[in-house]
Order: C-alpha cells, then sequence, then structure tokens
C-alpha cells in the first residue's frame, strides 16, 4: 500500500508530467548538427510558449524540444533574460499539455516542492523536498545577481535547469535554475510570480528593462511584538543581508541588517512584490522606501538605475 507521502507526490506528478520537455542545444558544422548541451522546460501556454534557462539555449545555433511522446521540434527563441536566468521558446506542435502556474506569494518555509527535469540527459527525473528559504537574492554563474529565489532541498543535477518546482497539487510555483556546486541540498528556483513578470515582458517586447536598487535579500517572518509596537500590517518584509557599493540602495542610505515593508506607499511582503514595482519607468525618479532600523522606522528617498547586465 503507497503512503501519503508518495501518493500526494505521485497525484502532484502527473498533472504536470506531460507538459514537461527536454531541451536540446545544437551547434552546426558542416551542414551536420550536433548536440552540444540540454536542459528542461515546461509549457504553459496553449500557443506553445515554455519557460526554460536563459543559460540553457544561450548562443545556441538551433534549440530543439522534445516532448513526452518522443517527437522533436524545432524551437523559436522568443527572448531571455540572463538577470534572472529564464528564456521564453516557442514551438509549433499540437499535441502537449499545459502546465498549471501557481502563485509564489503564498509559499511557506517548510512546504512540500518537487522538481522535474532530465538531469545528466535521464528523461522525466522526479525529486522531492522542502522549501528552506524564501525571497533570496544570490549570484548566477555570469555574475548578475538574482532576486525572488525559492531555496530548496529537493536535489538538482545538470539538466534540471529550466524545468518546473511544483506544489502538491501540481501547480508550478518556480523555475529550476541553480545548484551550488560542492554544497549538499542547496538549489533554487525563480519564484513563478517573477517568472510570469519576466514572461510578459519577453513575449510583449523581445527583452526586459527593470529598475535596479543594488540589494541582496530574504524574505523574513515579522515578530508580532515588534509589528504592534512599529504599526505595520506586514506578517512578512525583506531584510537586507547585502548592499552593493556605489548602488541606489547604497546612495540611498539604505544599509545591511535594514528591513523593507514598504515601496511608495504599498506595503511589501515579499520579493516578488518589490521586483513588481521596479519597472522601467521608475528608472531615473525618486521613489520613498521604508525601512525598520534598530526598532524604529525610517523613510529614505531611493533614486533606481537602469539594470546593467555583466
Amino acid at each position: 500500500m503507497i503512503d501519503q507521502y508518495s501518493s500526494t507526490i505521485i497525484e502532484a506528478v502527473e498533472k504536470i508530467k506531460t507538459s514537461v520537455v527536454k531541451i536540446e542545444r545544437v551547434s552546426v558544422e558542416n551542414q551536420k548538427e550536433k548536440q552540444n548541451g540540454s536542459g528542461s522546460g515546461f509549457i504553459f501556454s496553449s500557443d506553445g510558449f515554455l519557460f526554460t534557462n536563459s543559460h540553457v539555449v544561450n548562443k545556441a545555433q538551433k534549440t530543439y524540444v522534445v516532448l513526452h511522446d518522443g517527437s522533436r521540434h524545432l524551437a523559436e527563441l522568443i527572448g531571455e533574460d540572463p538577470s534572472t536566468d529564464l528564456a521564453i521558446l516557442k514551438i509549433s506542435a499540437f499535441d502537449f499539455s499545459i502546465a498549471q502556474l501557481g502563485d509564489s506569494s503564498s509559499l511557506k518555509i517548510g512546504q512540500l516542492v518537487i522538481a522535474i527535469g532530465n538531469p545528466l540527459g535521464f528523461q522525466y527525473t522526479v525529486t522531492s523536498g522542502i522549501i528552506s528559504a524564501l525571497g533570496r537574492t544570490m549570484r548566477s554563474q555570469d555574475g548578475n545577481m538574482m532576486d525572488s529565489m525559492i531555496q530548496t532541498d529537493a536535489a538538482l543535477n545538470p539538466g534540471n535547469s529550466g524545468g518546473p518546482l511544483i506544489n502538491a497539487s501540481g501547480e508550478v510555483i518556480g523555475v529550476n535554475t541553480a545548484m551550488i556546486v560542492g554544497a549538499q541540498n542547496l538549489c533554487f528556483a525563480i519564484s513563478i510570480n517573477t517568472a510570469k513578470e519576466i514572461a510578459y515582458q519577453l513575449i510583449k517586447y523581445g527583452k526586459v528593462k527593470r529598475a535596479y536598487l543594488g540589494l541582496s535579500m530574504q524574505q523574513i517572518e515579522l515578530v508580532p511584538k515588534l509589528k504592534a509596537i512599529l504599526e505595520i500590517r506586514n506578517q512578512n518584509a525583506l531584510f537586507i543581508s547585502k548592499v552593493a557599493s556605489g548602488s541606489p540602495a547604497e546612495k540611498g542610505g539604505i544599509l545591511e541588517g535594514d528591513i523593507i515593508y514598504r515601496f511608495n506607499d504599498k506595503n511589501i511582503e515579499t520579493s516578488d512584490e518589490l521586483f513588481k514595482e521596479l519597472t522601467a519607468e521608475k528608472i531615473g525618479l525618486f521613489q520613498y522606501i521604508n525601512v525598520i532600523r534598530n526598532n524604529q522606522k525610517l523613510e529614505l528617498k531611493i533614486t533606481p538605475s537602469e539594470k546593467v547586465l555583466n
């Protein structure tokens, strides 16, 4: 008899497995195609749009998508954003299913998550774990700072990149993107709410333009006593672990250890919410940011700059 934990994972995987694809990166030499890399992805639109990682498809001469039934389709690169390590591909196919996208704003530390992908060329591999941290900022392989990361201990391997991280209901709550080499069970996914925003811009404009603050963050839960003393309604806020030298945040007076709870009169509880506020229209214009410092509330002015890739 299958236990409840196993049944939950099996049922969740059944809901999404046929929308998960293998990405094949191909080079062309002397009119002959040669595979020189692979990754994972998942279809999220009836039009054939799918998510994968930027590093999987970057500078690829050709990219193919292999569906669950083994059929192989040439993919069109709609756009990529190295800053979040996301890319959108499009295929012309008929027999595929669509992944259900969830809501990453309601995630909790300790929640069950499941990763699906094609590690090391093994088709449709499933691993499970829990959410270890939320709203993380980490440095990508090309040196860019990636925000809105979900940290999980669900094992990832080369080839998992671009596959879905799902919840117990089979909804995608993140796009698997990175593991820390040499570390045990330290893996990351870009949250689906931020991924949705990136996808919208890539499909509409072919690129992403956003405002930059220069912060490394982690989502934390506010202590009830502190909330009561400061009369703050937020359940969560963003703890600043690092401020980049010379960044708009440093120039605006933000310090390591500050806790962001408000931006332009909007309560901010997740890095997704802050990311959504940092639109291109905010570049070069004063913005108000509210922080907690030494158990006191402060309002600072900050002027975001344009995000520049390394």
